[in-house]
C-alpha cells in the first residue's frame, strides 16, 4: 500500500472511526478473547503512553491503585477487562502509521503480533520500525518586515519548529498559532499564518516557510457589559487592562477576563470581539459575566505526619460594602489527637506542651483596585498559637497590611507590613543554647509580649505550564525582610530568603524536577535588655530563624530536625549511676562539682536516654533533585529523588562539607485534591556535635529546704545540693558517631498530600 493511500486512509480513519470508538469499544462480547497486555516495541522518539492514546485496543486494568490487592486475585468487581475488537484493531496499525506520519517519520513501518495465553487470552505488541524522519533544512516567516509596531526578530524568535527538527505537521500548526497569536498581541485581530511546505524528491530534507497576512492594525472600541447584578458596571470596567482608544491586543483581553476570575465573586467570564459592522480597525469588546453566591462557606480536614489532624472553615462576603470587596472569617485547627497518637501516625507532632492544640483565627479584608487594577491592598487581622515541636511555643495577636502588584503574567510583587505582639513559652533552651542566655530572668524578659514587627519585600513568578504536577517550567520566589525600632519592633534583624524550582519533560513521560532554597539571617539586639549588660547583644527570635528536614524539605529527617541541635539532660542523668549499674558511685558520668562549674564532660550519656532539640540556625541551603514517573496507569505515579541541605547556626559557618545527601523513593496517587504522597527516604550516618543543657545547681547551704536536695533515682538517699531555676550549659559538647553500616533507624518515612515541590 503506498504512502499517499495510508494518508489518506489514515484521514478518514481520524475524522470518522475515531468518533465511534466508544461504539467500537461497547461492542465486545464475551466471546471475543481477553486482551491481557499491551505493549509497543522499537519506539523511541515517542513514548507507550501517547502511542497508547493513539490507538483503540486497550488490555484489562484495574479500576483503582485502592484495587489492587483484588486485582492480584482476579476478583471481577476490580477488574475493567477489555476484549478484542478486531475491527478497531485493525485500524490500529494505520493509526499508528497516521500518528508517526503527521510528526515526520515517513518511513514508519508498523507490524503487529499477537501471543495467545489460553483459548480467550491475548497479548498483543506492535512492533515499530521508525526509520529516519524528515528535516526541516530551512526555516522562514515571510511578511512580517514592514508591520507597524512589528519587531520581526523577536516575532521570529522562539518558534515551536527550528531547523534541524522532524517535519513535525503539529509543531508547525503550533508554530502557525504561536505567530498568530503574537500579531493579535499587537494590534492585529485579523492576522492569518499560511505554511507553505515543500519535500524534494528522494530526500528527508524539508523547507518550511510561514506566509503571514497580517490585516489592519485596530484599536479597541466600545466596551459592553452584561449579566452583572450585584456587582457595579464601573467595578467590572476598572479590571480591564484596556480601555476604548488603546492599541487592540488579545492577551489584554485575556488579562482582564483573569482580573475578573481574581475577584472571586463571578463564576462565569467571558470578555469577547464584540459587535460586527466595527470598521476594520476598531474591535468593540462584550464582557459578559455571571455572579455567584455573594456569600459562601467552606468546611474541611486532612491528616499528615507533622500537624496530625487538621480542620479549616471560611466564611466569606465576596462584595462586601460594594466593589467587589472581599471579607473572610477563617479558622483553623491542628495537631487534633496529638497526644494520643504521638507515637504512631502523628510522630511529627510533637510531645507534651508542643502536641497540644494549635489554632488560628483571622479575618481579612480585600480591596482588589487601588488606582490600577494590577494592584491589590489585603489587611489580615489574626490571633493564633503555633508550635514548633521541641524549639518553641508562640501565642501571639497580630495584623498584617500588604501591597500587591502584578508586574506581569503571573508575577506579583508585594510589600508587606505585619506587626504582630507574640509571647513564646518553652523556648529556654532555644535562647540558653544560641546565645547564652540562661538566667530565667532574662529568659522570662523574652519570652514575654514583645513586638515582632517586619517589613517585607516579595516577588514571585509562575511559568510552569501547570498548577499542579507541572511538567515543563519554572518559578522562582524570593523575600527581603527588615525589622527594626524603625518599624518599631523589639527584635531587629535583616532576612533573605530566595527559591526556584525548574521542570523539564523527558521521553516516556517522565518528569525531572529541580528546587533549590537558601535564606540568610543578620540579627542584631533585642530592646528588651536596653541598660543591661546584654544591652546590644544580638538575638534572633526563634520564629525568624531558619530550620530544614521534613515532607517539603529534606526527606530524610523528621520535620525541622536537620542542623543543629542541642541535648537536654537532666541533672540527675549526670551525677548518678545509669539504673542498673554495677560501679556504684563510680559509675557516674560527673561529679556534682563538675556540674555546677559547667567543666562536666557528657561522654558517657546514652544518647537513647536525652532528648535532642533542634534550635535553627541563621543560614539554610537545601535542594531537591527529583524524577517523577507513570506507574501503570496516569493515576499512580513514582519518583526516584536525592534531597540535600544544611542548616548553619551563623553565615560565617557555613562549610559545603556540611551538606548532607538523603536518596529515597515514593509513589504518588492522583487525587481531586492534588497527589496523595508517601516517601521513604535514607540519611547517612553522622558525627554529632550537640551542645548539653542541664539544669544549675549549687551546694546545699544551712536554711534550705531540706526537700529541695537532689535524690538519687535508685536509693532515694538525697545529697547536700540544690537544683537552681537556671539553666546551664556545659562547656564540653556531647559528641556521638553513628555506625556507618545500613541501619534501619536511618531510614525516615513521609506522608502527605501534594508534591514536595
Amino acid at each position: 500500500m503506498s504512502h499517499r493511500l495510508l494518508v489518506l486512509l489514515s484521514v478518514v480513519v481520524l475524522a470518522g472511526v475515531g468518533l465511534g470508538l466508544p461504539e467500537a469499544l461497547g461492542a465486545q462480547t464475551p466471546n471475543r478473547p481477553e486482551v491481557t497486555s499491551l505493549s509497543f516495541e522499537g519506539n523511541r522518539a515517542f513514548p507507550d503512553r501517547a502511542l497508547a492514546g493513539a490507538i483503540a485496543t486497550r488490555p484489562t486494568q484495574c479500576r483503582s491503585l485502592l484495587l489492587q490487592a483484588f486485582c492480584w486475585f482476579d476478583a471481577e468487581f476490580a477488574l475493567d477487562r477489555a476484549t478484542l475488537n478486531p475491527r478497531a484493531f485493525d485500524l490500529d496499525r494505520v493509526r499508528l502509521f497516521a500518528y508517526y506520519y503527521q510528526r515526520g517519520y515517513r518511513e514508519v513501518q508498523v507490524d503487529t503480533v499477537l501471543t495467545r495465553r489460553a483459548e480467550l487470552e491475548l497479548d498483543i505488541a506492535f512492533r515499530i520500525t521508525e526509520g529516519e524522519p524528515v528535516r526541516v533544512r530551512t526555516f522562514d516567516v515571510t511578511g512580517i518586515d514592514e508591520l507597524e509596531g512589528i519587531d520581526p526578530s523577536a516575532l521570529r524568535s522562539g518558534l515551536p519548529i527550528q531547523v534541524g527538527d522532524p517535519m513535525n505537521r503539529i509543531e508547525i500548526q503550533a508554530a502557525q498559532d504561536t505567530l498568530t497569536g503574537r500579531l493579535q498581541d499587537r494590534g492585529y485581530p485579523e492576522a492569518e499564518v499560511f505554511p507553505n511546505l515543500f519535500i524534494p524528491s528522494g530526500t528527508r530534507d524539508g523547507e518550511v516557510e510561514l506566509d503571514v497576512f497580517a490585516g489592519s492594525r485596530a484599536t479597541f472600541g466600545r466596551i459592553e457589559v452584561t449579566g452583572n447584578e450585584e456587582v457595579e458596571e464601573a467595578v467590572i470596567l476598572r479590571m480591564l487592562p484596556f480601555g476604548e482608544g488603546d492599541v487592540y491586543s488579545r492577551e489584554l483581553i485575556l488579562q482582564g477576563q483573569r482580573n475578573l476570575y481574581g475577584l472571586d465573586i463571578f463564576r462565569q467570564v467571558s470578555v469577547t470581539r464584540g459587535l460586527e459592522g466595527d470598521p476594520d480597525s476598531i474591535v468593540s469588546v462584550r464582557v459578559q459575566v455571571g455572579e455567584g453566591d455573594t456569600h459562601r462557606v467552606r468546611a474541611g480536614g486532612g491528616w499528615n505526619t507533622a500537624d496530625c489532624f487538621t480542620t479549616e472553615a471560611r466564611w466569606a462576603s465576596r462584595n462586601f460594602l460594594g466593589g467587589a470587596r472581599r471579607l473572610q472569617v477563617r479558622g483553623r485547627t491542628s495537631n487534633l489527637l496529638a497526644p494520643t497518637l504521638e507515637d504512631s501516625i502523628c510522630s511529627g507532632a510533637g510531645t507534651g506542651d508542643f502536641a497540644r492544640l494549635n489554632w488560628l483565627a483571622s479575618v481579612e479584608f480585600v480591596q482588589p483596585w487601588i488606582f490600577s487594577p494590577r494592584n491589590t491592598l489585603n489587611a489580615t487581622a489574626f490571633a493564633e498559637r503555633a508550635s514548633v515541636p521541641d524549639v518553641y511555643i508562640r501565642e501571639g495577636l497580630g495584623l498584617t497590611v500588604g501591597l500587591t502588584r502584578i508586574v506581569g503574567r503571573d508575577s506579583p510583587a508585594s510589600l508587606s507590613y505585619q506587626p504582630q505582639l507574640s509571647s513564646l513559652s518553652a523556648a529556654d533552651v532555644f535562647f540558653c543554647t544560641n546565645f547564652l542566655v540562661c538566667s530565667t530572668a532574662e529568659i522570662v524578659v523574652l519570652e514575654a509580649g514583645n513586638r515582632l514587627a517586619p517589613l517585607t519585600l516579595g516577588f514571585s513568578r509562575d511559568q510552569t505550564d501547570r498548577a499542579v504536577s507541572p511538567t515543563r517550567g519554572y518559578t522562582v520566589a524570593g523575600e527581603v525582610s527588615h525589622a527594626s525600632r524603625f518599624t518599631l519592633s523589639d527584635f531587629d534583624y535583616e532576612r533573605v530568603v530566595a527559591e526556584a524550582t525548574w521542570f523539564q519533560s523527558l521521553p516516556r513521560d517522565v518528569v525531572l524536577g529541580t528546587r533549590i532554597r537558601g535564606g540568610w539571617l543578620g540579627a542584631s539586639s533585642f530592646r528588651g535588655f536596653r541598660g543591661t549588660d546584654r544591652e546590644g547583644q544580638a538575638i534572633a527570635h526563634p520564629q525568624t530563624r531558619f530550620y530544614a528536614g521534613g515532607a517539603n524539605s529534606v526527606r530524610g529527617y523528621p520535620q525541622n530536625q536537620l542542623g543543629p541541635e542541642v541535648v537536654t539532660a537532666t541533672v540527675e542523668d549526670l551525677v548518678f549511676p545509669a539504673p542498673g549499674s554495677e560501679n556504684g558511685a563510680a559509675g557516674a558520668i560527673c561529679s556534682p562539682q563538675e556540674v555546677a562549674d559547667r567543666s562536666c564532660d557528657p561522654a558517657g550519656l546514652d544518647p537513647d536516654r536525652v532528648q535532642a532539640r533542634p534550635t535553627g540556625g541563621s543560614a539554610v541551603l537545601e535542594g531537591n533533585l527529583e524524577l517523577r514517573f507513570p506507574i501503570r496507569n496516569s493515576d499512580l505515579g513514582g519518583v526516584a529523588f536525592v534531597d540535600f541541605g544544611q542548616v548553619w547556626a551563623e553565615p560565617s559557618d557555613l562549610d559545603e562539607g556540611d551538606i548532607v545527601f538523603t536518596p529515597g523513593i515514593g509513589l504518588r496517587y492522583s487525587t481531586p485534591i492534588g497527589p496523595i504522597r508517601v516517601d521513604i527516604a535514607y540519611r547517612p550516618a553522622a558525627r554529632l556535635v550537640r551542645p548539653v543543657v542541664t539544669s544549675s545547681i549549687r551546694p546545699f547551704r544551712v536554711g534550705d529546704d531540706p526537700d529541695r536536695r537532689l535524690v538519687d533515682p535508685e536509693t532515694s538517699e538525697p545529697i547536700d545540693w540544690v537544683v537552681q531555676d537556671e539553666l546551664a550549659r556545659l562547656d564540653q559538647p556531647l559528641i556521638t558517631e553513628e555506625d556507618r553500616g545500613f541501619g534501619l533507624r536511618r531510614l525516615q518515612f513521609q506522608f502527605s498530600i501534594g508534591h514536595a515541590f
